[in-house]
């Protein structure tokens, strides 16, 4: 027996089933094409639902911004002392600082497979830099797809929506209940309502997507990368509408 490199964690414990299904996921992983997607859409256009389990699928990585700038905080990179300089002055943080981090999660090698994209570009200039960042590495983005969600719909949505503040994770009473009330499935850590997620601070942050986002569209669309999925439907229906346009490209 090889006893001169133990192993980094104690698997013997672990179903055979798991171990099983761990190694047919990693075997399909390996054969799986590259991705690289965007999603865009209103505040609770189901983004932050679809993403997560969009990337497990394809074994990609998920990529959100407000999660990657906490991250890039907590890390002291380069990156991330200048993003926490700008956020403790009471600044925006720039485009091409957004750029910079999303370059560097790109990079990981956890993402090799590919990316989702979930909350950016949030702007045609944004679109246009990401494009360029992307084609420095000899990449591109594959599609673009618009969830397509009413008003009234998304005010219902943002009332009762429940994140899991780790890993971005969504949930709602109605729409996307949680196993167990009020805990994340995988972690069972509490979930929390954010702040923002009110009627009133919704309208604002709507009429800045219509004003702000809504032109990316376009941009993708001229590019013939975009697709629109009907967003008013369950949180399944839309997963296999996903699905099937991200299997076609």
């Amino acid at each position: 027996a090889d006893c001169k490199t133990p192993l980094p964690l104690d698997i013997t414990s672990l179903p055979t089933s798991v171990l099983l299904s761990e190694i047919q996921r990693r075997i399909k992983c390996n054969r799986a094409p590259e991705k690289r997607i965007v999603l865009i859409g209103p505040p609770g256009a189901g983004k932050g639902t679809q993403a997560p389990i969009l990337a497990k699928e394809y074994c990609v990585c998920r990529l959100a911004t407000g999660d990657m700038l906490r991250a890039a905080v907590a890390s002291s990179s380069p990156v991330g002392v200048k993003v926490k300089r700008a956020m403790d002055s009471g600044e925006l943080v720039t485009d091409d600082l957004v750029i910079d981090i999303l370059k560097e999660n790109i990079e990981d090698p956890r993402c090799r497979r590919g990316f989702i994209i979930d909350g950016f570009p949030r702007t045609v200039n944004q679109a246009k830099k990401l494009d360029r960042m992307l084609a420095e590495s000899g990449k591109k983005l594959d599609g673009a797809i618009e969830m397509g969600v009413g008003r009234e719909t998304i005010i219902e949505r943002i009332s009762g929506r429940l994140i899991h503040r780790k890993s971005g994770r969504a949930y709602h009473p109605k729409f996307n209940p949680p196993i167990v009330a009020g805990k994340d499935d995988v972690t069972g850590e509490h979930l929390i309502h954010r702040n923002d997620d009110n009627p009133a601070l919704f309208e604002k942050r709507y009429e800045t997507y219509k004003v702000y986002t809504e032109p990316v569209l376009n941009y993708y669309k001229q590019q013939k990368k975009l697709v629109k999925v009907n967003g008013e439907q369950g949180v399944k229906s839309v997963f296999r509408d996903l699905c099937a346009y991200i299997t076609g490209i």
